[in-house]
């Protein structure tokens, strides 16, 4: 070949590597972006879609406002109940009732100070309409024990299908083994009419020296849970230092906690016995080796990313301050993808009426991000 020939020839890989690097920083352009919708929130912890394009959020300092749709933050809520603040304990989820066009009403979870220390608690409200107060605020079930102790809440509220409450109750740091009790709700999740009380058909109902709200247990600190589109409760929780797991909570069912565990105590060294997996402890659908700190949780339902993204699930971490798309079929994780990486420690996911992601960061100077296609 003649060096005029090796000359094209050089030029054309030159070209196609040169094509193929345009290419690629083209498709990094297109991925979204986070933008912003509201700053100023101290620590925010939920946010909610309500009326004319608002958003409701809480604090973790005790406050819920309202953010209006243009961006501007309003003043505390009046009605919120006494909320312990400190270490983890605050106001923490929120959620619409299904009905809310028409009746108004809101749950929300807490740390609540009572004999024996603080437990986390679920109260409903009805939201005033000019948005100034909650009325009617009624606590509809507390978990017992009451615990001296600033950690795991947990507090993810999700309205199931038959209209029933699934709350997640972390394990308060302290009382870790109580997740294997069923005489607790440490560890727990629950399942409650939108009164209170234990929903009928939950599996230890009736059973002697179990309480009626357990749906499963064995959890240790979940900090995001959503309906998957079948209905399915999906769940993630903390793990000690590494473990972060992704569960499918099924009644009855006993998830592990601290018996086998990924993580390991923080510092190093094994809890308990050091095992991943024992008979009759349900394995994780997903696990994290080291641990992202994952909060908030959301399937995509639209196609404003493009119909790819559509059913994937998204979270974010708090520790490595990202957005997390997880591609899953037939109930397994298959592919995960990181997203907005240096956006803050992401607090809460959510898809919003018209069919985009919101985050919230979790700082003094929280902030409500959309995130445009």
């Amino acid at each position: 070949m003649s060096s005029k020939a090796l000359s094209f020839v050089g030029w054309r890989r030159a070209a196609a590597l040169l094509l193929g690097g345009a290419c690629a920083m083209g498709t990094a352009l297109a991925q979204p972006r986070a933008e912003p919708v509201a700053s100023g929130l101290a620590h925010p912890w939920a946010v909610a879609f309500i009326d004319g394009g608002r958003y409701l959020v809480t604090e973790r300092g005790g406050r819920m406002r309202v953010v209006e749709a243009d961006g501007k933050v309003g003043p505390a809520i009046a009605g919120v109940p006494r909320v312990e603040v400190g270490g983890q304990g605050g106001l923490l989820d929120l959620v619409l009732d299904s009905a809310f066009a028409s009746n108004r009403t809101v749950y929300f979870c807490f740390s609540e100070p009572g004999d024996g220390g603080n437990s986390t608690a679920l109260a409903k409200a009805r939201l005033a309409a000019d948005r100034s107060r909650l009325e009617d605020v009624k606590v509809i079930f507390s978990q017992q024990p009451k615990v001296s102790s600033r950690m795991h809440f947990g507090c993810r509220i999700v309205e199931a299908r038959d209209g029933t409450l699934f709350l997640v109750l972390g394990d308060r740091y302290s009382r870790m083994q109580d997740a294997q009790r069923l005489d607790s709700h440490i560890g727990k999740v629950v399942r409650l009419t939108k009164d209170g009380a234990a929903a009928a058909g939950n599996p230890f109902a009736g059973r002697s020296g179990a309480l009626p709200e357990i749906w499963s247990y064995g959890h240790r600190n979940a900090q995001g849970a959503v309906l998957a589109p079948d209905g399915k409760l999906w769940l993630h929780e903390h793990g000690p230092q590494g473990g972060d797991e992704i569960n499918l909570p099924e009644p009855g069912r006993n998830y592990g906690w601290p018996v086998i565990t990924y993580g390991e105590n923080y510092g190093g060294g094994k809890i308990g016995e050091g095992i991943t997996a024992r008979q009759g402890m349900e394995q994780p659908l997903h696990h994290w080796v080291p641990s992202i700190a994952p909060s908030g949780m959301a399937f995509l339902g639209s196609d404003r990313y493009g119909a790819a993204w559509r059913g994937n699930l998204f979270l974010g971490s708090l520790k490595f301050s990202y957005l997390a798309r997880l591609e899953v079929a037939d109930g397994k994780v298959l592919r995960e993808h990181r997203m907005l990486e240096g956006v803050g420690r992401v607090r809460d996911v959510r898809q919003g009426p018209d069919g985009l992601l919101y985050l919230l960061t979790d700082s003094p100077d929280g902030k409500l991000l959309r995130v445009t296609p």
